[in-house]
């Protein structure tokens, strides 16, 4: 029998494509975007709704009509939203790889992802702490589009 994360991801329930997300924090991260070239650049300043600790949005069920930046991530658009990291469960299987062994639905707990720094635990600040024009003093490395996935 097929782990439900191995199917298509047109195939998941709702339930299962919300399990699918690793709850690493890092698409709530606040991204910069050079006009000339056109390249994406994370910060470590996260949204206001990301609890910082746990990984996962305090108000998920009206983060689009709160945060006016928030995107559903959908079967339907992610072929999109190439800006999402390498490690994404949901990038990672609409390009047919498998999840990495510190996934939660692999290794059975998130607390894996944390300890081998797979999530934004401990490594950013709130949206709140920092003024607008400073986002580029926080632009950050460990977070990249084209990062191997590999743990």
């Amino acid at each position: 029998m097929t782990d439900f994360w191995e199917m298509p991801l047109t195939e998941l329930s709702p339930q299962q494509w919300e399990q699918l997300c690793d709850g690493c924090g890092k698409c709530c991260l606040h991204k910069l975007q050079d006009e000339e070239t056109d390249e994406l650049y994370f910060t470590d300043v996260a949204c206001r709704y990301l609890n910082t600790d746990a990984c996962r949005c305090r108000d998920y069920q009206n983060r689009l009509q709160n945060q006016p930046d928030c995107l559903a991530i959908t079967a339907d658009n992610l072929e999109l939203l190439s800006w999402l990291p390498s490690t994404c469960a949901y990038r990672l299987r609409s390009e047919g790889r498998p999840l990495p062994e510190w996934h939660p639905l692999i290794s059975g707990t998130a607390e894996r992802m944390h300890e081998l720094g797979q999530s934004v635990r401990g490594r950013v600040v709130s949206e709140s702490e920092v003024q607008p024009d400073d986002l580029e003093d926080h632009v950050v490395y460990w977070v990249e589009p084209e990062d191997d996935c590999d743990d």
